[in-house]
């Protein structure tokens, strides 16, 4: 998922998803052969990406000018672009063809990738950077979080990595005598004084309702643990289930107390984002993406250095750590199995150790890739949320993450409903769990 303030970046971050019937589509064009690519040699690191992503095409271009340039010399970058919403039926084309490129944007939802890698067209990245020798060039947390998208497989590259919890204004909280929340009961006492003093505790998007649906997941992850959507998934548990509602009754109680303050439902993510900088809300959950929205003095009034970044806090007698970050790669990248030889894989190792430096250095994006130089960070909450990511080990996925299309947009249409109170908790989970059931 890329930093990106323009608003094609952020509709990007939690929206696009690709649909059942492309899929089925591919699953025809494919016929799971194991046919994979052209065998014949790539004469460049051609690499397909969307329109609305500058960030790695810009960053593969410095490298390739520079730590990357033997590589690029015997194998040179050529970038093609497509807009997003076309990259799926791009990918059906290329993979029904064996026309794959060296380098590619996976589709907008795991499912996708995951057809091409049993049909044989992407690369067992696992396999290829052992080989390589640049494994432990990826963060774990990234490894982690890629091989619960994709059925535990290495199948693409964090060129993006991001974690979330809750951003919070130190001062208000000093001012009103309030330390970081380590449990759910904390924070819903901290929301309740903090609404006393007319600040409004929390700030959300109803609109894009991902951000209501990604408290509830937090509220599960929490409770139930970092198996608990997994287990909706793999059909184990329903969303129905007494213990699943609970979490979204936890959330829609935050909403009947006014936390998230006035008109949540129709509150769009560049209004969620401004409260919160503005200082007219105290806590906003959101993923780290949102640090170039702080780093920039123009949008941040409150100022870096009066905001601090927290997990979402433990729940009393639950399952889960405080540890377990949800986290994304954002729109992943992956490679094509047949044009994967040499002259790839020294542009694969060099990738693995230069870009997560490239990245952040030239453009402030933090990358599942490890440093290989001492990039120092803009503010201290930037900071704290690259220690959060070097340290982490397992992370989670988010609300939607293995949902259906359907079920996903769903589930995002309906968010509001449930912060604003006008669909029950009991009535959400049950229209999204009805959507779940018809795919």
């Amino acid at each position: 998922m890329i930093i990106d303030s323009s608003r094609a970046g952020r509709a990007r971050i939690l929206g696009l998803t690709a649909s059942a019937a492309a899929v089925v589509v591919l699953a025809s064009a494919c016929g799971g052969t194991g046919g994979g690519g052209s065998t014949a040699a790539a004469k460049e690191f051609s690499y397909l990406s969307v329109t609305e992503n500058s960030t790695v095409k810009t960053a593969l271009t410095t490298l390739s000018k520079g730590a990357c340039k033997t590589a690029d010399t015997a194998q040179p970058l050529k970038v093609e672009t497509v807009p997003q919403t076309s990259l799926d039926q791009k990918l059906q084309l290329l993979a029904g063809q064996n026309a794959l490129p060296v380098q590619f944007a996976a589709g907008n939802a795991p499912a996708l990738t995951n057809q091409l890698y049993k049909a044989g067209k992407v690369a067992d990245l696992e396999k290829k950077l052992t080989d390589l020798g640049v494994l432990d060039q990826l963060e774990p947390g990234a490894v982690s979080t890629i091989k619960a998208l994709y059925g535990g497989k290495l199948a693409a590259l964090p060129y993006e990595y991001n974690v979330e919890g809750i951003f919070y204004n130190k001062k208000l909280f000093a001012e009103n005598g309030l330390s970081e929340p380590q449990s759910w009961d904390a924070l819903v006492a901290a929301s309740a004084k903090l609404q006393a003093k007319g600040i409004q505790p929390l700030s959300a998007s109803g609109q894009q309702g991902w951000p209501i649906t990604r408290l509830v997941s937090g509220y599960l992850y929490r409770s139930l643990g970092p198996d608990a959507l997994k287990d909706v998934a793999d059909g184990k548990a329903k969303l129905t289930d007494p213990q699943y509602v609970k979490a979204a009754q936890e959330i829609a109680d935050l909403g009947k107390k006014g936390y998230f303050g006035k008109g949540v439902g129709s509150i769009d993510y560049d209004t969620a984002m401004n409260q919160f900088l503005s200082g007219k809300a105290a806590m906003f959950y959101m993923g780290s993406w949102a640090l170039a929205n702080i780093a920039d003095p123009k949008q941040d009034q409150v100022g870096a250095e009066n905001i601090g970044f927290m997990p979402f806090p433990a729940v009393a007698g639950g399952k889960g750590s405080i540890d377990q970050y949800p986290s994304n790669v954002g729109l992943a990248i992956t490679l094509g199995s047949k044009t994967f030889d040499k002259k790839t894989g020294d542009w694969v190792s060099c990738i693995a150790r230069n870009y997560g430096s490239t990245v952040l250095k030239d453009q402030g994006v933090i990358s599942g890739f490890k440093l290989n130089t001492d990039v120092p960070a803009p503010n201290a909450v930037t900071g704290q949320v690259r220690d959060t990511i070097s340290s982490s080990k397992q992370n989670v996925l988010w609300f939607e993450a293995l949902f259906s299309t359907k079920a996903t947009t769903v589930s995002q249409t309906n968010a509001a409903g449930l912060a604003t109170g006008s669909l029950s908790p009991e009535k959400f989970m049950q229209t999204v769990q009805d959507a779940l059931n018809s795919q």
